[in-house]
């Protein structure tokens, strides 16, 4: 068991190494930086309860977090000006549709975009899961006090207790999900069986 945590560890730190993140006009910045590729994993004993965030999706529709209660929740923030978030919108979907009706939920969170562009960006990239609308950072702000979502594209993933388990600042491909929900899925495998 140790060697497949050393193995997975060292395919992070490859992984992080090789990523890049999305680059903003400085005029716009607002706060955001550079995703340098970097991927976080907190130990269970290390997480903090995810915020429920709430809001309308791109379809009109509430929705929260509290929704997902039991499952894993994968949540994506993107625009669709930040090239990266192309690069990684097929990886985002492939992996959505391999996890889908096993206990593991995407939700895409747009930032700082127009409903046409973001409504534009999913039909273009055949993106099947939701996305809150987040025009003002609002959502983003609320996981501030665990791992926070700092560049576009951020990726992070809130494990079946609720909880903040793992970060990637940038473009994240379907090798680095699945490393990243895996984990999460034999957690809850040991506590179920």
């Amino acid at each position: 068991m140790r060697a497949l945590t050393r193995a997975t560890l060292a395919i992070f730190v490859v992984i992080g190494l090789t990523l890049t993140g999305c680059s903003t006009d400085p005029a716009t910045d607002a706060g955001f930086v550079s995703g340098d590729g970097s991927i976080t994993i907190l130990p269970p004993d290390q997480r903090q309860v995810a915020p429920n965030a709430s809001g309308v999706d791109l379809a009109g529709k509430t929705l929260e977090l509290a929704d997902f209660a039991g499952q894993i929740v994968v949540l994506n923030v993107w625009a669709s000006w930040c090239a990266p978030c192309r690069a990684e919108a097929g990886a985002l979907e492939e992996v959505a549709k391999q996890f889908e009706n096993q206990g593991v939920q995407f939700i895409g969170l747009n930032t700082r975009d127009s409903n046409a562009a973001a409504r534009a960006f999913i039909r273009k990239f055949d993106v099947t899961y939701p996305s809150l609308v987040d025009t003002d950072g609002r959502i983003q702000l609320l996981f501030n006090d665990s791992l926070p979502p700092q560049a576009i594209p951020s990726t992070i993933v809130i494990d079946q207790k609720g909880r903040v388990a793992a970060r990637a600042l940038g473009v994240v491909t379907a090798a680095t999900l699945r490393a990243m929900i895996e984990p999460l899925r034999e957690e809850s495998g040991r506590a179920n069986g």
